[in-house]
């Protein structure tokens, strides 16, 4: 991985972290959220849609409409079972379980489909990178999981996290083999989003505005942010960076949410945090100079 797409996706880990607190605050508003959320990247986005779309138009075809279809549905699941999760659990226990159970998958689904053999020091760094999100999350006591409100995170992150999966390798193949620019997959993807859901929250739009009730800022915030920091990420894809490398490298956001819990949250810091933060760090650096 370049030195340019390992730093387009540290960026967008920080990006990642940063939306993902302002929807936890907003978790009671639900699907409501991710709907007002979902207009405001599409209206925000649209001249920077427009302009790529007049300057290197796609070729679509079925493929294309196919794999924009699947894209919507996965990066919909994904937004509702985050904000279910955020709903019945702490961000501390969903956020993690989802960010470290989606590069695994989304690994295996690029060896596979994308036939991406990386070298022995992506294997480790990707390994390091899952370990540091294990010690971060667990703080060394498995004895949270058995709480019922933790074992509702680490079903909801596990779904979540199986989401991410897919929608990584599906978003990566659009870009990567059939040629679609990032900022117009992502705005199409989530075009295509509003109409499935708009029907849901327009059924019932003064329960959605009562629930939206001081959410508003926050909606608007996630509709600029979480389209960035996903359009950087795959622009890096784009670029040449493997997806089997760059799908754990984006799990540095777990170390970026984890520094916003100490310093800002001013949630306790344990060796457990430290050393998990450590190998994290250590795992990004050998994706970045590993060489799939």
């Amino acid at each position: 991985m370049s030195p340019l797409s390992l730093s387009l996706v540290v960026l967008a880990a920080f990006i990642h972290a940063t939306w993902n607190l302002l929807s936890k605050r907003a978790a009671a508003a639900g699907a409501a959220f991710v709907f007002a959320s979902n207009v405001i990247a599409l209206v925000l986005y649209l001249p920077w849609v427009g302009w790529v779309l007049a300057h290197n138009a796609p070729s679509w075809s079925l493929p294309v409409a196919f794999c924009l279809v699947l894209s919507a549905i996965l990066h919909l699941g994904y937004n509702l079972c985050l904000q279910r999760g955020y709903q019945v659990a702490d961000l501390s226990v969903v956020y993690p379980i989802a960010r470290g159970t989606g590069p695994l998958l989304s690994s295996v689904g690029a060896f596979i489909l994308l036939r991406e053999t990386p070298s022995a020091q992506g294997i480790l760094g990707l390994l390091a990178v899952v370990a540091g999100i294990g010690f971060i999350t667990t703080q060394g006591d498995l004895s949270a999981f058995r709480r019922p409100r933790g074992l509702d995170g680490l079903r909801w992150g596990t779904a979540t996290g199986s989401l991410i999966a897919g929608y990584t390798v599906v978003d990566g193949y659009c870009v990567k083999m059939l040629g679609i620019h990032p900022v117009v997959l992502d705005w199409l993807s989530n075009l295509l989003r509003f109409f499935m859901l708009a029907p849901v929250v327009l059924s019932n739009w003064s329960r959605a505005k009562e629930k939206m009730k001081g959410h508003w800022w926050l909606a608007f915030w996630v509709g600029v942010l979480s389209p960035l920091s996903y359009i950087l990420v795959l622009s890096a894809i784009e670029m040449g960076a493997p997806l089997s490398l760059v799908a754990p490298a984006r799990e540095m956001s777990m170390m970026v949410g984890a520094l916003f819990g100490m310093l800002i949250l001013g949630e306790r810091v344990t060796a457990w945090r430290v050393v998990g933060c450590a190998i994290l760090i250590g795992g990004v650096i050998l994706l970045g100079s590993a060489k799939a």
